[in-house]
């Protein structure tokens, strides 16, 4: 794999990282605002806390979850592995980094995947 786009893959991982943590600690604050107001609200508010706590767990773990995939991939490219599907050792296409910079797998295995888990 080309040294130069590693390297670009690895400063976009980052600053990605940065942007997902600091997405996380908002999230932190605002649930920490709504269980206040579910403290002293009346049933209308509390309906809409609960939807908009429920929301916001689903948008923290999705973002938990990126967090994961990127400190895997920025792993692979520590270890020299970034860029090579862990099922087929094949190269992952440049073009699908740059979509997808975390991809585990080349294109004909991912697809292969999801036909089997469904």
């Amino acid at each position: 794999m080309n040294k130069e786009f590693l390297k670009k893959m690895k400063e976009y991982l980052l600053e990605q990282r940065k942007t997902l943590l600091a997405s996380l600690a908002d999230q932190s604050e605002d649930m920490r605002g709504l269980i206040k107001t579910v403290e002293s609200g009346d049933e209308a508010d509390v309906a809409a806390d609960v939807i908009d706590r429920t929301l916001l767990t689903a948008l923290g773990t999705q973002d938990a979850n990126r967090l994961q995939q990127i400190d895997s991939a920025l792993d692979r490219i520590n270890q020299g592995t970034y860029g090579r599907c862990v099922k087929c050792g094949k190269e992952i296409p440049q073009e699908r980094l740059e979509v997808l910079p975390y991809a585990l797998m080349c294109i004909t295995c991912a697809s292969a995947q999801e036909r089997k888990n469904r």
